[in-house]
């Protein structure tokens, strides 16, 4: 027995060592091929952290929009005056999904930090682009007037030069292609919102807010002084606030001679501001007296119209369909301010209405701006003034208009152009030729108190579109 079992230990062990070399060859071959074979479909790495060398001697301005469309366009505004302060070319943002980004509260000095936001933003553009609703704001507020003063570029051009990445690669049927681009895009994303902190003469994020700042601009005020508003005592003991708000003039901070000037991108965080207690809760430049530039700058953006296509459909709509003669309401649920006043605005609409009908002639056209289904009419005014076809004619405006499908085609062809790879979704642009037919209400407008939009419809008004 003891010979039988010493003649079996050598096979054994031959049969083991054979193994494990086999085992060592297949490994050394297998890891040459990993380490050798080119990717498939490679893309060019973005240039990040160093700046794009094909930036050539422009400085950009960058910030990160939220809210709803006018909250936008009031913010686009507010970027193409730091622009012109700072002498920068203006990134001009896409429009984003209603409510898609918010930034918080600055009274209750509850918000998003600017990285935060500019972090959430970028994702949030990321997929407008994958899933067909990127919308530039150039594709539909005109800003070929303040072209002169402020150089812009679309938001998708720069980051394709900057990224070093083609957008359309993310929306490529090759699932490694599209990953790989995703991948490198978030870490472009990253870069900008600094989470890496600032990088010299590349990038300088502007990491205060409306909690700490009031950005004005050649004031009398001694720079740094200490703004009217500041968070109350109980407020403080809440919130744990050790900070007070500063008013800091814009152009001595971020200007020539500063830190930030070398930069070749400054990229902010949120630009609303809104007045709050007798102060501005972040941007308080209102005029420049003693810059002649600027002052007048501040005359060509106080109204940005809507571009060509949008203006003509409003107006065709309200001559072809409506009439010479007609009163405009606004009466919007998704206006979050419409739901705070519900009650006042259909009272004044009441008013109003009542007091046209007295006037004559009858009946009294009225467009209505509303996302109220009009099976939920009954249940206010708008059912009243539905069923007495004697004295008013409701009129309103949807998506599946026509003349609202023929414009969203004409601006959706600018996306095609942009994007030529990714699918695309008919834009939706009601509100902005709603806006437009309630500027040409010569009988009057009604909107909600507090109301941005019923601002922007103001404004209009006083412009004399019509």
């Amino acid at each position: 027995m003891m010979k039988s079992n010493n003649k079996k230990k050598p096979k054994s062990r031959s049969i083991l060592t054979l193994t494990l070399t086999l085992f060592i060859i297949l490994l050394f071959i297998f890891l040459i091929y990993v380490f050798t074979s080119p990717p498939p479909n490679p893309i060019p790495l973005p240039k990040f952290p160093k700046c794009p060398s094909n930036g050539g001697d422009h400085k950009f301005l960058l910030y990160a929009p939220h809210s709803g469309f006018s909250n936008q366009l009031s913010e686009l505004k507010n970027g193409l005056l730091m622009a012109a302060i700072l002498n920068r070319t203006l990134v001009v943002p896409p429009v984003l999904d209603h409510h898609a980004v918010a930034l918080g509260s600055c009274p209750k000095f509850r918000v998003l930090t600017p990285s935060q936001i500019r972090l959430r933003v970028w994702d949030h553009v990321l997929d407008l682009i994958r899933y067909g609703r990127y919308i530039s704001m150039a594709d539909v507020i005109d800003l070929s007037s303040v072209s002169t003063v402020v150089p812009t570029i679309d938001f998708s051009n720069f980051v394709s030069f900057w990224c070093g990445i083609d957008l359309d690669s993310i929306c490529l049927q090759d699932s490694d292609t599209q990953s790989s681009a995703l991948n490198r895009l978030r870490q472009c994303g990253l870069f900008l919102s600094g989470s890496n902190s600032n990088v010299d003469k590349c990038i300088h994020t502007v990491d205060v807010d409306c909690r700490t700042t009031v950005w004005t601009y050649k004031q009398s005020d001694p720079d740094g002084t200490l703004d009217s508003y500041q968070a109350d005592e109980q407020l403080r003991i809440k919130k744990k606030i050790s900070f007070v708000r500063r008013r800091q003039d814009v152009l001595k901070h971020l200007g020539p001679g500063s830190e930030a000037d070398s930069s070749t991108l400054l990229a902010f965080g949120s630009l609303f501001t809104g007045a709050y207690k007798g102060s501005q809760s972040y941007i308080d430049i209102h005029e420049s007296p003693g810059d002649d530039r600027i002052q007048s700058f501040l005359g060509m953006i106080n109204f940005l119209p809507f571009v060509r296509e949008i203006r003509n459909a409003g107006k065709e709509f309200a001559e072809k369909k409506i009439g010479p003669s007609f009163l405009c309401a606004q009466l919007r649920l998704l206006d979050g301010q419409f739901k705070n006043h519900q009650e006042a605005t259909f009272s004044l609409l009441k008013q109003k209405a009542e007091a046209v009908k007295q006037e004559g002639p009858l009946p009294v056209h009225i467009f209505v701006m509303t996302d109220l289904p009009k099976s939920n009419w009954s249940s206010s005014y708008l059912g009243e003034l539905d069923t007495d076809s004697s004295s008013f004619k409701v009129h309103v405006l949807d998506n599946g208009d026509e003349i609202v499908k023929e414009t969203a085609g004409k601006i959706a062809a600018s996306h095609r152009q942009r994007l030529s790879h990714c699918p695309y979704k008919t834009p939706d642009l009601l509100l902005y030729i709603e806006e437009t037919i309630c500027s040409c209400a010569s009988l009057g407008f009604v909107g909600t108190a507090g109301s941005t939009i019923a601002e922007s419809i103001e404004l209009m008004r006083k412009s004399s579109f019509c």
